[in-house]
């Protein structure tokens, strides 16, 4: 019987005990992605006839027990990154947004109360936090990218067991371009070089680091152009110009064709010459080369301005002789012979008619002046038989 009655009040004694028990539970080990959220969940108990006045968060970089504390209940840190998502019954769950690396560590929860005293779950929840990471796959472990390769881009999330799980958004250059924790590039081409990285997709700010992607090819679009002309006055300098798009760049080779040879003339992206002819360029690098087409440089001959100027007046001078020459030879030919106005005919044999009234007042003025002179001369009135 007494037996008995000490086993009863052992069991008393014991479930007093538990009824009086403080305690925190934990999940001790926290992982979250640099730039994202994380729930630290937390539970707690106290004795019944008890209430909460206070709860606080602490974190390992200062004192768990005496603070100072990253969150107070009585506190008011509306704009904090760290969040009370727990209320003062048994929920004691807390929130970081927008995790730095220096957050991790252990974090502890406190709580305060009516009877003025305090417990601290001194086991914690200890969080990791980490960057996404981005692996590169390429065709026969080649360092080197061209066109043409395949390139495999994975995603991995070091908090995700399977790396394979999480939802993911990739970016090229910062804009967005896929979804998916693998980026398949495939045939690739100069236009896929940039810089590609991936983030949560629920989480844009965890960005991963960045991955350059750099496309090489052989030499396209080689072409020459001259300035200022490929046509140009004798003595004047003409510059060549060897253009192409390749990566990496290119060496050039300058060449004359004089004749039945090809001269090598220069290496330089610009060739400088006062010689006529035809020249060409090759651009060349690791993984090819590439021939220009074929262009004329042709010297057209410049006369001195002083002769020029001379020939041009004396041409000009020319012209205008012949041409007052050719009028004067023109009117020449065009203008009409004087009539003879002798009335008189000394032929004897000569028939006679009526002569005009012109031959007759020319007559008497011829009378009229001899009289005046003295000389005594009768003109005869000169007819012709008919």
């Amino acid at each position: 019987m007494c037996v008995n009655l000490s086993l009863m009040l052992m069991l008393l004694f014991l479930s007093g005990a538990v009824c009086s028990e403080r305690k925190v539970t934990y999940q001790q080990h926290i992982c979250a992605v640099k730039g994202s959220s994380v729930v630290i969940p937390c539970s707690f108990y106290y004795p019944e006839n008890l209430q909460v006045k206070k709860v606080m968060w602490g974190h390992e970089k200062s004192n768990i027990f005496d603070g100072p504390f990253i969150f107070e209940s009585e506190m008011n840190e509306t704009a904090s990154r760290f969040q009370y998502i727990g209320d003062k019954e048994h929920n004691c769950s807390f929130k970081i947004h927008d995790v730095e690396k220096n957050d991790a560590g252990k974090y502890a929860f406190r709580f305060m109360t009516n009877d003025k005293s305090s417990y601290t779950g001194t086991a914690g929840s200890t969080l990791k936090v980490i960057d996404l990471n981005v692996s590169m796959m390429r065709p026969n472990d080649n360092r080197v990218t061209k066109e043409g390769d395949s390139v495999n881009l994975t995603c991995i999330n070091g908090c995700d067991s399977d790396h394979l799980s999480s939802a993911f958004t990739w970016f090229k250059n910062g804009e967005p371009k896929n979804e998916g924790p693998v980026l398949y590039l495939s045939n690739m081409n100069p236009t896929d070089s940039g810089n590609y990285s991936c983030s949560l997709k629920t989480h844009t700010g965890t960005a991963s680091r960045v991955i350059n992607i750099n496309v090489e090819y052989a030499p396209k679009n080689t072409s020459v152009s001259g300035r200022p002309l490929m046509e140009v006055e004798a003595g004047t300098n003409i510059t060549l110009i060897c253009s192409s798009h390749a990566n990496p760049p290119v060496d050039y080779t300058w060449f004359k064709i004089d004749e039945s040879h090809v001269l090598d003339v220069g290496h330089q992206p610009e060739l400088f010459t006062a010689d006529g002819g035809q020249y060409f360029c090759i651009a060349t690098n690791k993984h090819g080369r590439q021939y220009s087409s074929v262009v004329t440089v042709k010297i057209k001959e410049r006369w001195p301005s002083f002769n020029r100027d001379v020939l041009i007046i004396t041409l000009s001078v020319a012209v205008l002789l012949i041409v007052i020459a050719a009028v004067a030879v023109m009117k020449l030919k065009t203008r009409p012979r004087a009539e003879e106005t002798n009335c008189e005919e000394d032929s004897e044999d000569a028939d006679y008619v009526n002569m005009p009234d012109f031959c007759t007042k020319q007559s008497q003025q011829r009378s009229q002046g001899e009289a005046a002179t003295g000389s005594s001369r009768q003109t005869p009135t000169m007819m012709r038989k008919v």
